[in-house]
């Protein structure tokens, strides 16, 4: 086992962020399939838009959330799992799995 103690931590971290990335770790993209915002439950509390890390969402005239730049959405599910009133539906497209990626049996 090598030891790292007497290394400084910017030798070791590149050489981990190397290995990490040649092995091909990451987390895939996931695809927008439905934005839905069900405007009888949402109350306006602007949760929501302060969560959203693309400005996507804003409170209209109304004070009613809606998705004004739903091109820049990532699916990240921050809107949905944030609104307290569960007003909020993220729908994303089925990913298919990676090759190596499925349980052999």
């Amino acid at each position: 086992m090598r030891r790292l103690e007497n290394r400084p931590l910017y030798e070791i971290l590149p050489s981990m962020n190397e290995r990490v990335k040649s092995r091909g770790r990451h987390m895939p993209k996931t695809k927008l399939k439905e934005h839905r915002i069900n405007r009888d439950w949402c109350k306006g509390c602007g949760i929501c838009v302060a969560f959203c890390p693309k400005s996507v969402l804003e409170l209209d005239a109304q004070d009613k959330a809606v998705a004004v730049r739903i091109e820049d959405c990532i699916a990240c599910r921050l809107c949905e799992l944030r609104c307290p009133d569960l007003a909020i539906e993220v729908t994303v497209a089925d990913q298919k799995p990676e090759a190596g990626s499925q349980k052999s049996e």
